[in-house]
C-alpha cells in the first residue's frame, strides 16, 4: 500500500466511522449542538436526517461520547425489528435480565420500573437509534408508546432518531403522525462545504501521521469537491483511490487527473470535469 510512500502511519481515508478522524464541519457541529441542547432541555424525541454518506453514524458516536457522565446511553444500530423485539433490545442495552418468553405487559412494566430506578438515581436515559428509516411503522408506534413513560416533571426515556430522508417520508404517514408531533428538535445534516474540504483533507492526513504540506494540489481538491458534492464518504473513497493512482505513478503529489481516474471508477461520483 502507499503508507510508506506518502509518509503515513495509517490509511487516512477509511469509510468506517472513527471518532479519532471526526472533523467538526459547520453542519456536524450545528447538529451536535442541537442534540445536546435538546437532550439537556429534557426533550423526549430528537431527529437527525441526512443523505447517505453524510456522517450520521459518526455524529451518533460523537454524541455518545459527549453525553454528561450522569447519562445512561443505549444504542441500536439496526432497528429493523418487530415492536416486541425492540423492547427486548432496549432492555438488553439497559442491562436488564429479561426472559425472551416474558409477555408484553410484564416486559413493559420491567422497563418502566428500571427507568424509574435510574431516574431516582439522578441519571437520564438516552436511546440512540441509527438507520431509523428502516423501522417498520408498527415499531415506530411502539417507540412512541414507550416514550409515554414519564414522571410528572420529566421523561424517563429520551430518544434520538438518526436516519436517511426516507425517515421524514415515513413520519408523515397517518399511522405515525402522533410521533411526528412529538419531535421538538430536528436537524438536516449537510455535507462538507467547498470552503471546508481543504481543512477536511488536511485534518485526516494529520491524524494519519502525514507531516508535510500540499499532498493534494489545488486542482485535485476542486475536482474532489465537484465529484463528491461534499459528501464525506465519497470524499474519502475518491481521495483514497486518487492516492493509489498517484502512488502507481510514483508521484508524491495528487493531481486532478488522479481524481478523475478515481471518479470514473466510483459509483455515485459525478464527473469532476477538466481543470
Amino acid at each position: 500500500m502507499y503508507l510508506e510512500h506518502f509518509g503515513l502511519t495509517e490509511l487516512p481515508f477509511g469509510i468506517t466511522p472513527d471518532t479519532a478522524y471526526a472533523f467538526s464541519s459547520q453542519s456536524h457541529q450545528e447538529a451536535l449542538n442541537t442534540l445536546l441542547v435538546a437532550l439537556g432541555g429534557g426533550e423526549g424525541f430528537v431527529k437527525i436526517t441526512g443523505e447517505v454518506g453524510t456522517g450520521k453514524t459518526l455524529l451518533c458516536r460523537r454524541l455518545l461520547q459527549a453525553l454528561p457522565k450522569n447519562t445512561v446511553s443505549a444504542y441500536l444500530p439496526n432497528p429493523f425489528m418487530a415492536p416486541r423485539t425492540l423492547m427486548l433490545a432496549i432492555a438488553e442495552e439497559l442491562g436488564l435480565a429479561v426472559m425472551p418468553t416474558t409477555d408484553d405487559y410484564y416486559l413493559l412494566q420491567r422497563l418502566n420500573l428500571a427507568l424509574l430506578e435510574i431516574a431516582r438515581g439522578g441519571r437520564n436515559v438516552v436511546l440512540c437509534i441509527d438507520e431509523a428509516q428502516a423501522m417498520p411503522l408498527e415499531t415506530l408506534e411502539a417507540l412512541r408508546l414507550l416514550s409515554n413513560l414519564e414522571t410528572e416533571k420529566r421523561k424517563l426515556l429520551q430518544i434520538v432518531l438518526f436516519g436517511q430522508p426516507e425517515l421524514d417520508e415515513k413520519l408523515v404517514m397517518p399511522s405515525v403522525r402522533q410521533l411526528l408531533q412529538r419531535i421538538a428538535f430536528h436537524y438536516r445534516l449537510q455535507g462538507i462545504s467547498r470552503k471546508e474540504i481543504t481543512l477536511y483533507l488536511t485534518h485526516r492526513l494529520r491524524v494519519a501521521g502525514y507531516r508535510y504540506e500540499g499532498l493534494f494540489s489545488g486542482g485535485s481538491i476542486r475536482a474532489l469537491y465537484r465529484a463528491s458534492r461534499g459528501t464525506p464518504r465519497l470524499v474519502n473513497i475518491l481521495a483514497h483511490k486518487a492516492l493509489l493512482a498517484a502512488f502507481g505513478e510514483g508521484r508524491h503529489l495528487v493531481k486532478a487527473r488522479h481524481v478523475r481516474k478515481a471518479a470514473k471508477d466510483t459509483e455515485g461520483a459525478r464527473s469532476p470535469g477538466w481543470w
